[in-house]
């Protein structure tokens, strides 16, 4: 099969984390335009010929200071679309946050799907595979799209930050809820393996109705020991401070949050000013921009998700 050139974009908002995934593949990023015009419709296109290239499209689909979730699914699309009419040999949408990836099953009558929805906009466009990072739910990112589908698990990368931090400890890797269990066990055996020792397993009740979360039981044994919670993303933090403080109340040493996206809505000053958590972990592909810089250095840390972005995107090259 003839191998085609790689040609990677990084759309505003992304172009940080875009760069540091580029150098990770020893590439620059390729030159493209964003503009905004008056009536707030917008253009995005490339800078360079991308006629037969492997065309790879980095863009966070978190809403930030200065687009929302909807603008950026917006732009992704037509630039991807932009790429295809160009004559890109292929174009993969690397989307490190999904949105409206939480939005994968009816919870009420007439409920929209709408994460099926995202993925026929993203048929539409002709992408031809999408690239996402920790997604809420990975049969329902799997079974939206008909393109194919590669998923990044932050499980390796959060137990290699605290192996060092716990060995020796007893440890025990919570899931703030039933939903979460098989990510919480896949960080359990990756932390038990890199560790070398058992590390234990807890589950907290959690049940949702008209926007009200409840439910206070804690199942499984934290007392004198490290806890650590471990979700896909964070955005109030109220789910995680649930669970925080019942591993709290049930004896825990120590409490660590763990979380691939940090969206820090409303700068969630209950999870951020809480003494119930030690510290909160997150990936580094949405900036904590809801955060002041004081607040983020004292109470966050950041696993760094490029280098498991750019393995995928070069895998991904390597079996198209």
């Amino acid at each position: 099969m003839k191998e085609h050139s790689l040609t990677l974009f990084a759309l505003e908002g992304s172009r940080e984390f875009g760069q540091l995934v580029a150098d990770r593949l020893d590439i620059a990023l390729a030159p493209h335009e964003e503009r905004d015009f008056e009536d707030g419709e917008h253009k995005a296109r490339p800078l360079q010929s991308v006629r037969g290239h492997d065309t790879f499209v980095i863009h966070s689909l978190h809403g930030d200071d200065r687009q929302s979730a909807n603008d950026k699914l917006c732009r992704l699309l037509f630039f991807c679309g932009s790429l295809r009419d160009a004559g890109a040999s292929s174009v993969t949408a690397v989307v490190p946050y999904l949105c409206y990836a939480r939005k994968d099953r009816r919870t009420k009558a007439f409920d929209p799907i709408t994460t099926r929805y995202v993925a026929t906009l993203f048929e539409a466009v002709r992408i031809d595979r999408v690239i996402g990072v920790e997604v809420h739910n990975l049969t329902a990112f799997e079974n939206a799209f008909r393109c194919p589908t590669v998923h990044i698990e932050c499980a390796p990368l959060f137990a290699a930050h605290f192996a060092p931090l716990c060995r020796g400890r007893s440890v025990v890797a919570v899931s703030p809820d039933a939903g979460g269990m098989k990510r919480q066990d896949r960080f359990r055996q990756e932390l038990q393996s890199l560790m070398g020792q058992e590390v234990g397993s807890a589950l907290m009740e959690k049940t949702r109705s008209g926007g009200v979360v409840a439910g206070d039981l804690l199942a499984g044994e934290v007392r004198d020991a490290i806890a650590i919670v471990v979700d896909d993303l964070i955005s109030t933090g109220g789910t995680l401070l649930r669970a925080a403080n019942a591993c709290r109340a049930a004896g825990a040493t120590k409490v660590f949050a763990a979380a691939a996206h940090g969206l820090f809505v409303g700068g969630a000053p209950q999870l951020t000013d809480t003494t119930a958590i030690d510290r909160i972990v997150v990936g580094n592909a949405v900036p904590p921009f809801r955060l002041n810089p004081e607040t983020a250095q004292r109470r966050i840390d950041f696993v760094d998700l490029s280098d498991a972005v750019a393995a995928a995107i070069a895998s991904a090259r390597d079996g198209s």
